[in-house]
């Protein structure tokens, strides 16, 4: 058992659980049995009384995805209580670099869209603001030896304030039917669970159902119920309590990171990534939306382009500086990595078109960019490895001394 845990923890085994499940749902939705592949996904299951009657897509996408989004939020309050994003200034470049990276390929996909005539798509405008941490984190792990580890703590606080940033978007632009008095005993519940994390023996027993029925509160207010997951994170303490050696978040982190990366993300990818592309034309016919252009404009384009032009412009303009050990030229390969949308602007593609075919357009957009990302990505990597370093990569005139690398 502690074998398994083991390598359900490593960075590279989320990847490719990920990729397994992608091949394994693309393969299936275009065979000859494609149809019991979306009547799998059809199922319904749940009490009607609470509305919960929900298909096993949608489980996938409410349910099992707020684990995720739960590591997210403990990750996150690491971060900004004691990890990378608690000093301002080492934080603001990869925070900046995030938001950059937000906006421009959101204004690509939009500028492709309405530009083509097609006004009334527009609302796939999130689709290529996210980028998936467990993909692009299981790239650099592989291909990114002998690279600064700042590296990773950069690419992590980026996707993570990117991740966050999606989210917001999903609450904010992406709720309908918002029934806001379903949220107050939601936030309630919130609170009693963060309440009870602080305690000196947690009980645990009373943690997962507090966590549960604020998730169905959430659902209930329309609000898309992986939010739940985020705010239960983030009130989870990160420093150490009652003389324990780490801090509540990191702990839970590390507990539910594996069913986070080797279930959770599993089953969702398995769920949202079967895109039938034999039928209607074919793969080009999808391809060929403007949707799916703008998507794949705005990931491999528009996150390149964002990242690092507003790295440069805050490095240059501002008294902000990159992390000791980093240089501009390792950031290429992070900003191109940044590209991988998977996981979140699958769940957004499926939030934006009530149209099936556009839906599929959108996904097949995300599929085809975090591919190539992924793969432009680690030659990035391997070329950057190669490449000599000197002692003041970042250029600030500060000797970068003995940076560990990875």
């Amino acid at each position: 058992m502690g074998r398994v845990s083991g390598w359900a923890r490593r960075e590279t085994t989320g990847g490719l659980l990920l990729l397994v499940a992608t091949t394994i749902a693309l393969l299936w939705a275009n065979s000859p049995w494609r149809e019991a592949y979306a009547d799998l996904g059809a199922i319904t299951l749940g009490p009607a009384s609470l509305h919960l009657d929900l298909s096993l897509s949608t489980w996938a996408a409410d349910a099992v995805l707020a684990v995720f989004f739960f590591v997210v939020g403990l990750e996150l309050k690491h971060e900004l209580v004691i990890g990378s994003l608690r000093n301002p200034k080492e934080a603001a470049v990869p925070v900046l670099a995030a938001a950059g990276g937000v906006v421009v390929p959101s204004l690509i996909y939009v500028l492709v869209v309405v530009g083509s005539g097609d006004v009334g798509h527009r609302d796939g405008w999130a689709i290529p603001a996210a980028t998936d941490i467990a993909f692009a984190l299981a790239v650099l792990a592989v291909f990114g030896k002998g690279l600064p580890v700042a590296l990773r703590v950069f690419l992590l606080t980026l996707a993570v304030v990117d991740d966050l940033i999606a989210i917001s978007i999903i609450a904010l632009f992406y709720t309908s039917d918002l029934a806001p008095l379903w949220l107050l005993p939601a936030i309630a519940l919130i609170g009693l669970f963060g309440f009870l994390s602080r305690r000196r023996r947690v009980p645990v027993v009373a943690l997962v159902p507090i966590a549960v029925v604020a998730w169905v509160l959430v659902h209930e207010s329309g609000v898309h119920a992986t939010v739940a997951g985020v705010l239960l994170g983030l009130v989870v303490p990160a420093v150490t309590l009652h003389g324990e050696s780490a801090g509540r978040a990191h702990r839970y982190a590390e507990a539910f990171n594996p069913w986070s990366s080797a279930l959770a993300l599993p089953v969702f990818a398995f769920f949202a990534a079967g895109v039938t592309i034999i039928e209607d034309g074919g793969p080009l016919a999808l391809l060929s939306e403007e949707v799916a252009l703008g998507v794949l404009g705005g990931l491999v384009v528009g996150k390149v382009v964002g990242v690092l032009g507003t790295t440069a412009l805050v490095v240059r303009l501002t008294p902000f500086r990159l992390p000791q050990g980093i240089g501009v030229r390792d950031l290429l390969p992070v900003g191109v990595l940044t590209g991988i949308g998977f996981t979140v602007a699958l769940l957004i593609a499926e939030l934006s078109f009530s149209d099936d075919h556009f839906v599929e357009a959108g996904k097949a957009g995300v599929l085809l960019a975090s591919v190539l990302c992924a793969v432009a990505g680690a030659t990035l990597l391997r070329w950057d490895a190669r490449q000599a370093r000197h002692r003041d990569m970042n250029l600030d005139g500060v000797d970068d001394g003995d940076v560990p690398l990875m």
